[in-house]
């Protein structure tokens, strides 16, 4: 690899991370805003930019307050806990969050000095494949951070964050076959690009009129493997403190509280490249809009590229303001409620789904 392309792929991860890390803080603004507003509170206020602006919405709270009091706040380990994998729990649960979305694509290709630039940080032919290994990794975190911290509720939190996360993970992979099996492929740059163009010249040509139950089953299990309400048993204010991270203070809790959101995200992105055109925009390609009747009205390249990466960035934004009301909006499941949609409907939705799409894809391809 020459060096123009190794410092294009580092600026690529790094501008990845980046966005994720800063939507995960925002995130976190609109939920305290949101929960504020559906309850008919006023919500963060407090911290104002030197008194001065008229309209004070708890950004600074949020984004500025609130970090540095975690980031300054005692690192405290409790008695009788084990000092080393306290501390690596954390970083294995962020980690995988932090390089999932490396692989989701947020733009096609953009040609800069005659070189040829996708906007996909890391280009793999098994992006789903690393996708389902990463978001495994995940748990692993998570069990550590309630086994090391020698507190029941702790360790109870953790496991039922594995059960739960197991539970939901194979609903979920079986949802993202259905998608394999329609495309042909788990290239996410691919499913992507082949989501472009009409629907009988009237729809987006979207995953989500080929695989409805597989987004509805994807949905779920996301937003279950993010540990968000109505799926935070693990969490459990009022059973279990915190849950799994109740022994945690300082930046090690900050952290365990961002991997949330950024779970939120992962969840959102690939909604969004495997269901929604990814940052396909209807009736636009690289030359410009295309009208299903005829004629267009040419773009710049440039111009294309920011509409595509604004289009892929509005729909993430939309669907994590979508988890943000649901979880405002619904109440907790029980344990047992939660157990019995993972595997007594969601599992065999997901089995009917792939069987559904393998027999759709035979008869497609007989008749061809």
């Amino acid at each position: 690899m020459d060096p123009i392309s190794l410092l294009i792929d580092v600026v690529l991860v790094l501008m990845v991370i980046g966005m994720v890390m800063n939507l995960g803080g925002l995130l976190l603004w609109v939920e305290r805003k949101g929960s504020a507003i559906l309850q008919d509170r006023i919500g963060a206020n407090r911290a104002s930019i030197l008194g001065k602006l008229p309209i004070n919405l708890g950004i600074v709270n949020t984004l500025v307050a609130d970090p540095i009091k975690l980031f300054t706040k005692e690192d405290f380990i409790p008695p009788g806990a084990d000092r080393f994998l306290h501390t690596l729990a954390p970083i294995v649960a962020v980690v995988p969050a932090l390089i999932t979305m490396l692989v989701v694509p947020f733009g096609d290709i953009i040609v800069i000095g005659g070189r040829e630039i996708e906007l996909q940080a890391a280009r793999l032919n098994v992006g789903l494949l690393y996708i389902l290994a990463m978001v495994s990794l995940g748990v692993y975190g998570i069990v550590l951070a309630g086994w090391s911290s020698n507190n029941r509720w702790a360790l109870l939190g953790g496991i039922r964050a594995s059960a739960q996360m197991i539970s939901y993970e194979i609903a979920m992979g079986l949802a993202l076959i259905g998608t394999v099996l329609t495309y042909g492929t788990m290239d996410l740059q691919a499913i992507s690009r082949a989501q472009g163009g009409m629907l009988f010249g009237v729809l987006p040509n979207w995953g989500i009129f080929y695989q409805p139950l597989a987004f509805l089953i994807f949905l779920t299990a996301g937003i279950a493997e993010s540990k968000r309400a109505p799926f935070d048993l693990p969490e459990a204010e009022p059973e279990l403190i915190s849950g799994y991270f109740t022994e945690y203070s300082g930046a090690k809790q900050a952290v365990f509280m961002l991997v949330d959101f950024l779970e939120s995200i992962i969840v959102a992105g690939l909604i969004t490249t495997l269901f929604f055109g990814g940052w396909q925009v209807p009736l636009l390609d690289r030359s410009g809009i295309q009208f299903p009747w005829g004629g267009g009205i040419p773009l710049p390249s440039l111009v294309v590229t920011l509409m595509q990466v604004g289009a892929f960035t509005g729909k993430v934004f939309f669907f994590c303001w979508l988890q943000i009301m649901i979880r405002w909006t619904l109440p907790r499941f029980r344990y047992d409620q939660l157990m019995i949609l993972g595997w007594k409907i969601l599992l065999p939705a997901a089995l009917l789904n792939v069987m559904l799409t393998a027999l759709a894809v035979l008869i497609t391809e007989n008749l061809k």
